[in-house]
């Protein structure tokens, strides 16, 4: 179980009749109240803050295990601002409520993984980011109770997916942008996976998503707004001078051929072609990588 899963609250000052070692200040009735150190009857520590026997306003907290918060208490719990230390050596600053990670903030994870976005009860919730420090692709979308649901953007190094996760699994329409030039659109259809002979039938395997293309497209660039076109003069049009050549003759305006049709086919051309050149780069390169474990497999036996 990693840190973001598991409670970090190991705080029993107010559960043991005990209540440890203090030095401090204290109010009229003798509580904890200003500034002040205690040691727990855990093995715990905490400095800063206390209002009535209770930490509340800024401290830090040194569990025993090794992990550490440092930020601002309201009644013995996480409230507000603070960055936690976790044993694991992930870590997360942003908001706290009522001892839960909620609000905004940034959790960075052992293998270096980082999450930035919304919290809600401890949860991923809300707009986050998240990016995979291996191959550095990230996921920019919704989040729900802690995965990856409703409208995304899952980016990789030279291309991009954009449409609806599910459950991590993208689901329905949507399409892959790829730098080369061109769209790929379609969408992905859960297929249930079959079980193999001898397998146990409680083990339910989820269904994967499979990929079907529809269609290829250039890409949708910007263009820019044509300019204000200037006022007309008053003259009217029967009574303009007719232009024109240099010999006398007169010049007939005619309008500038309409060449979108075959641009845009020329591009779908372009873009299919690339694409094909593409795909067929990699599995160039996943056949000469196959033959290299291969050829590796071979020599060390």
């Amino acid at each position: 179980m990693s840190s973001d899963d598991v409670s970090e609250e190991y705080e029993e000052e107010e559960k043991l009749p005990y209540l440890g070692e203090y030095e401090g200040d204290r109010n009229e009735e003798g509580e904890r109240h200003g500034y002040g150190k205690a040691i727990l009857p855990n093995g715990d520590k905490y400095e800063g803050q206390y209002e009535h026997g209770k930490r509340h306003g800024k401290g830090t907290y040194k569990f025993k295990n090794g992990a550490r918060y440092i930020g601002e208490y309201q009644e013995n719990k996480k409230h507000g601002q603070g960055t936690f230390f976790y044993a694991d050596g992930s870590q997360y600053e942003g908001d706290w409520v009522n001892d839960e990670r909620h609000g905004f903030g940034v959790y960075r994870y052992p293998n270096n993984d980082t999450y930035t976005g919304e919290w809600f009860a401890g949860q991923r919730h809300g707009q986050g980011t998240y990016l995979y420090a291996e191959t550095g692709s990230k996921y920019v979308g919704t989040w729900v109770n802690g995965q990856q649901e409703g409208t995304g953007e899952l980016i990789h190094l030279q291309h991009r997916y954009q449409g609806k996760f599910m459950g991590k699994n993208p689901v329905g329409p949507g399409k892959y942008i790829f730098d080369i030039g061109c769209e790929q659109h379609g969408e992905y259809i859960l297929k249930e996976v079959e079980e193999e002979e001898g397998e146990e039938e409680e083990a339910v395997k989820p269904p994967v998503p499979i990929w079907k293309a529809k269609k290829i497209a250039p890409l949708a660039l910007y263009t820019p707004p044509l300019p204000e076109v200037p006022p007309q003069s008053d003259i009217s049009p029967a009574q303009e001078e007719p232009q024109t050549s240099g010999v006398g003759e007169k010049v007939t305006t005619q309008p500038p051929a309409d060449y979108s049709e075959a641009d845009e086919l020329d591009a779908e051309k372009k873009a299919k072609e690339n694409l094909e050149s593409l795909m067929m780069e990699e599995l160039k390169q996943g056949s000469t990588e196959e033959e290299e474990r291969e050829r590796n497999s071979q020599s060390s036996n």
